[in-house]
């Protein structure tokens, strides 16, 4: 199993990032939140670029795994392409590396 995250542009104004846990839908699913799909709009109180992208988040699950996809609609290709020159990928990186830890340790298992 990768668990490497893996970033794409699909889009002159989407990045989309995905990564593969090994663990089933539902339990990844807990543990980001209860919600089926997540759609949240991203803006910042001090914004480091203008305007606000949409963030989609899908969770699918085959063969006990769960592959998590957000894409982030950007307002351009140039915001695009700040936010992807900006260091996100490694900060999404870590984030889903301490999901994973989460989903394998004892506490999973009370979200069960």
């Amino acid at each position: 199993m990768s668990k490497t995250l893996k970033v794409t542009t699909p889009s002159d104004r989407e990045i989309e990032m995905t990564r593969v846990f090994d663990a089933p839908r539902r339990l990844v699913f807990d543990c980001l939140t209860k919600p089926e799909r997540l759609v949240a709009t991203e803006a910042f109180d001090d914004p480091w670029y203008p305007g606000e992208a949409l963030d989609t988040t899908v969770l699918i699950e085959q063969g006990g795994k769960t592959t998590v996809t957000t894409t982030v609609l950007c307002d351009s290709q140039e915001i695009r392409d700040a936010v992807l020159k900006s260091g996100m990928t490694r900060g999404v990186a870590e984030s889903y590396d301490k999901l994973d830890e989460l989903l394998a340790s004892p506490l999973a298992a009370e979200v069960e």
